[in-house]
């Protein structure tokens, strides 16, 4: 944090305490607030015109399992590699505010991933950055480029402490995630054909007004101290801090993204990226705990995921076996794939069977050859493996088709039983030209974020570190305020403005 602070310092005495500035400034005191507006018109400057060359430190994903999360961890097993206290998990939902609340509440970024509407319940494996949350240590202009979240997840990111920071995103939609990849392809060309998944290495910022000039729908929040920013499947998003700050970040998945992570499992096929897990065992694993499932949308959903796939699999088996590839089924006798949850042994087994080709999982089914003994590929692929004719191909299955029809049917039967539900939750497509509300917390928070500076005087919060070990949550409930100390040599206190109540 000392690092950060000394960086904006710098940054400020070279753009605005410099003579030379101030001396071209019609207004002198407006040149020397560090205001949201004009330090997002420098970064920009920065970006489009190349202006001048800037070193920026990041702390990004930083593993919270290992080095501490700014949530307090749930003592009643709500977080992925948590502890369970016996004497706790019979006892009703703690009290709002109180100290248990913060542990065990689903807005804990620890706890979000495994709650009870949460697909990602299923998967027991801790995986950092996706049930896991990372934490993110900011300075003035460090930036988060543009991308969607691993497999099209929901992302929730929230802000600990710190300087505000900048956000753009557009909308989730196919049209709207194809616009972005559009604008990017048409004004990096050369280097996406040296790299055609350039996008996904979320090295590469560009100014959102190239969207805007496209007929890309862009927009942008300013993200405070003690707010969240949700992101939606597919929607592109980025940004950069103003100052030094703390965040926190994981993924979710509510029900209706069953079909985003098809989609994603598709563009990572055709990119060869493996995927951060089988979106085929997570779906057959949903379907093995119908009971959590509550409404009939989510089973039909689920449902014509899990039939799009069967109908594949049982096509593209028949085609191969017409074309000489042998079933062995009968000779060799495979392990059951397990589907009562994603756990470390699924995970590692998952990781030994994914397509030469395009580094799918083979969960249900793979072609091997007798040409090597690791190189194994998915029914769509087995032409790419080798130049070995048919006859010396094999097929290895893992889940036969018969099984493959019981679980979708078990699912479909489950749906009709569930029936129409007063209610249900509504996947209606929302009318693009009907005004949304804002939320009243949105308009109160607007008015007090109204005039914000970004302050560096003696006596800001910025210039103050927390004391090692100290969890910034006490640290931001302005408990122990005695834990901590100022960083000499600060620059003479300025004029402040108050944010209202």
């Amino acid at each position: 944090l000392k690092m950060a602070q000394d960086q904006i310092f710098r940054w400020r005495s070279k753009h605005v305490n410099s003579k030379k500035l101030q001396e071209g400034s019609k207004n002198k005191c407006e040149r020397k607030k560090l205001t949201p507006s004009y330090l997002e018109e420098e970064y920009w400057k920065v970006v489009e015109e190349y202006s001048e060359k800037i070193t920026v430190e990041y702390g990004n994903d930083v593993d919270t399992h290992e080095f501490g999360s700014g949530f307090p961890k749930s003592e009643r097993g709500r977080c992925v590699k948590g502890e369970i206290n016996v004497d706790k998990i019979d006892l009703k939902e703690p009290d709002f505010g109180s100290e248990n609340f913060y542990k065990e509440t689903y807005w804990n970024l620890n706890n979000i991933p495994c709650c009870p509407d949460s697909i990602l319940q299923h998967i027991k494996v801790g995986i950092n950055g996706i049930n896991v949350p990372w934490m993110y240590f900011g300075t003035l202009f460090s930036t988060f480029c543009w991308h969607n979240e691993d497999n099209y997840l929901y992302s929730i990111n929230y802000h600990h402490w710190g300087a505000p920071k900048q956000w753009y995103g557009i909308p989730g939609t196919k049209k709207d995630a194809e616009g972005l990849e559009r604008v990017f392809k048409s004004y990096l060309s050369s280097k996406m054909r040296d790299s055609p998944d350039l996008l996904h290495h979320i090295t590469t910022m560009f100014s959102p007004r190239l969207l805007q000039l496209d007929d890309v729908p862009v927009y942008k929040i300013l993200q405070h101290p003690g707010e969240y920013i949700i992101t939606f499947p597919r929607a592109f998003h980025g940004g950069f801090s103003m100052g030094p700050n703390i965040g926190e970040a994981v993924n979710f998945a509510t029900y209706d993204w069953i079909a985003h992570g098809a989609d994603a499992n598709e563009r990572y096929r055709s990119f060869a990226r493996p995927a951060v897990f089988s979106h085929d065992r997570l779906t057959f694993t949903m379907a093995n705990h119908l009971e959590d499932l509550k409404e009939r949308k989510t089973c039909e959903l689920l449902a014509d995921e899990i039939e799009r796939v069967v109908e594949e699999e049982v096509r593209l088996r028949k085609k191969l076996f017409d074309f000489g590839v042998r079933d062995i089924s009968g000779v060799v006798s495979l392990p059951m794939n397990r589907l009562d949850q994603l756990d470390e042994g699924s995970a590692d087994y998952d990781d030994k069977r994914l397509c030469h080709a395009c580094k799918h999982v083979c969960f249900f089914s793979c072609v091997a050859c007798e040409c090597s003994q690791s190189k194994v590929s998915c029914l769509r692929h087995s032409h790419y493996m080798c130049r070995c004719p048919m006859e010396r191909k094999y097929m290895m299955i893992w889940c036969p088709e018969v099984e493959m029809r019981r679980t979708l049917e078990s699912v479909k039967e489950y749906a009709k039983s569930l029936g129409s539900r007063e209610g249900q939750m509504s996947f209606q497509e929302t009318d693009e030209n009907e005004e949304m509300k804002c939320a009243p917390g949105v308009i109160r928070d607007k008015k007090n974020h109204e005039g914000y500076v970004i302050d560096i005087s003696s006596t800001s919060a910025l210039l103050t570190l927390p004391r090692t070990g100290l969890p910034v949550l006490r640290q931001l409930n302005g408990t122990n305020k005695g834990d901590s100390y100022q960083i000499e040599d600060v620059e003479p206190e300025s004029k402040k403005i108050k944010l209202g109540a």
